[in-house]
């Protein structure tokens, strides 16, 4: 069956598992707010899809007030004191898996914290929390996108020391479709968060805990490390459009190449959704901002490049817009990211629309379960260059770079709309391609997540400079692409490859439309 918008009046959730989302609507029918329900969605997510997510990883937010301000959240940990050069000696780069990987304190709780402090909310936490602890407890039945992940990754994080295989191969074996999945230590900490306070994470009882499994497993990351860190909360980036303005995280994440396609694309024709001029001019838009991106674009306390004063800049803007050749490909050698992600948003009555985004970096992250807390820790500091200096070098304390980036915008007649998605390199890209489906095109909410992608990049756990493109399309644009001089790949049809996406539109009049991604095991939930 055809998915179609969901509409509603009083509040709205968006996620990639169905049972996140009744997570955070269930938090607005009790009188929560919408980042009191995000909340919600956020710890749900952790238990029922944990393979892309956790409290072991990193979040970041972006809130539209009621009153029409906008406000950023980085809850993003930093590399450990003991994460040196000296640490990886004889390596050529930092681990994907294993303890030194788990090089970064994990962020994810305090933003949590910082986004409820400026909430303003009524709920106690033992109720934000409550779904998530009684999936834990009573286990969930695992998606076929989890159980493929763990089939393929199975050889490489079972091997790893802690708690992985007794979690997620408890009969000896990855789980299959179906099977279910229990993680009752998850939920007591999630129970102990509730009783101890969040600041727990990171200078409480459970912070002592955490920093005595991360040692034994051999992780960098010590308890002073966890009591040095704090959320931050940078205004996010901004940039202006014909008939809206845009909103998206500030570095170390890729919000600012986001924001660059689609103010590059803002300035080229195109007639028609999906035709040449709109799939080929937001890959060229995509191809000069990550340029930017790859040079620019990290832990703000390493560069000095003015993020804002570009996207201000309209001179500058249609500078890039004018390299731009509607006719021919830039030739792409360019090294792609990684990452995988859940993208979540939600919106409540009173005005409040948030885009929240966290992730683990990889499937499983490190592959480090902590034994104690049953906390997958993330890998995403396995991104770090080991490297003297320059971009993304590995510095004691240092931020990594992120994929991680929640969008949000605000149209001219009133409308917000908060959209975002998972899948690393590809997240600026779909977020363009919903977008504009959307907003310039005028498509239908949910067509415009269902209608096929494309990806210039990485593929699910591949490295990849291919253009992708899934099956759907008119059968003309593969061909015109590829005579322009992309490097055309056919993936076949709808594939996670492309990301799980997801969008919420609150109109001026107050009422609600939401999609989700046909690619995840997501839903809408509304009232």
């Amino acid at each position: 069956m055809a998915l179609e918008t969901v509409t509603g009046t009083k509040g709205m959730v968006t996620a990639p598992h169905w049972l996140a989302a009744e997570a955070g609507l269930s938090v607005l029918q009790d009188g929560g707010n919408a980042v009191e329900a995000t909340v919600a969605v956020a710890a749900c997510l952790a238990v029922v899809y944990p393979h892309m997510t956790g409290i072991g990883g990193d979040g970041f937010w972006v809130i539209h007030e009621p009153d029409g301000a906008v406000h950023g959240i980085h809850g993003c940990g930093g590399a450990a004191q003991a994460a040196s050069l000296e640490l990886y000696a004889g390596l050529e780069a930092v681990p994907f898996r294993g303890p030194l990987a788990a090089n970064t304190v994990a962020g994810t709780i305090s933003g949590w914290a910082a986004a409820l402090e400026s909430a303003g909310g009524s709920l106690p936490l033992s109720r934000l929390l409550r779904d998530a602890i009684a999936h834990g407890e009573a286990g969930v039945a695992v998606p076929a996108g989890h159980a493929a992940i763990a089939t393929a990754k199975g050889p490489e994080l079972r091997v790893q020391p802690g708690a992985y295989a007794h979690v997620f191969e408890p009969q000896g074996r990855p789980l299959h479709e179906g099977d279910v999945l229990r993680q009752s230590v998850l939920a007591q900490t999630l129970r102990r968060l509730c009783e101890e306070g969040l600041e727990s994470f990171y200078t409480g009882p459970l912070a002592a805990d955490i920093a005595e499994d991360l040692a034994a497993l051999g992780s960098p990351v010590s308890a002073a490390d966890l009591a040095a860190h704090e959320a931050t909360r940078p205004a996010p980036l901004t940039t202006r459009l014909h008939d809206c303005r845009l909103w998206n995280s500030a570095p170390p994440t890729q919000g600012f190449a986001s924001l660059v396609i689609l103010a590059l694309f803002d300035r080229l024709a195109a007639d028609t959704a999906d035709g040449f001029d709109h799939v080929h001019g937001l890959v060229e838009a995509t191809k000069q901002a990550f340029l930017l991106r790859d040079v620019h674009v990290g832990d703000p306390a390493y560069h000095d490049f003015d993020w804002q004063g570009l996207l201000s800049d309209h001179a500058a803007l249609d500078e890039l817009a004018a390299r731009i050749d509607p006719a021919k490909a830039l030739a792409w050698p360019q090294p792609p990211q990684w990452g995988d992600t859940c993208w979540f948003g939600a919106a409540d009555g009173e005005g409040r629309v948030v885009s929240a985004i966290q992730s683990t970096y990889f499937e499983f992250g490190s592959g480090l379960v902590l034994p104690r807390t049953g906390i997958t820790w993330q890998n995403r500091g396995s991104s770090f260059r080991l490297a003297a200096d320059g971009w993304n070098a590995l510095k004691p304390g240092r931020k990594p770079f992120h994929t991680l980036n929640p969008a949000l915008a605000r149209f001219d007649d009133g409308r917000v709309m908060a959209y975002g998605t998972m899948g690393g390199e590809g997240q600026p890209q779909t977020q363009a391609a919903l977008f504009s489906r959307y907003a310039r095109f005028g498509a239908d909410l949910q067509d415009a997540i269902c209608a096929p992608r494309w990806l210039l990049g990485r593929t699910w756990g591949e490295q990849s400079t291919t253009l992708k493109l899934e099956d759907g399309f008119d059968p003309a644009l593969y061909e015109a692409l590829a005579e322009a001089g992309h490097d055309v790949e056919r993936v076949g049809p709808l594939t996670a490859t492309m990301g799980h996406a997801g969008a919420i539109v609150r109109h001026g009049d107050g009422h609600l439309e939401g999609a989700t991604d046909p690619r995840s095991d997501g839903g809408v939930a509304a009232w």
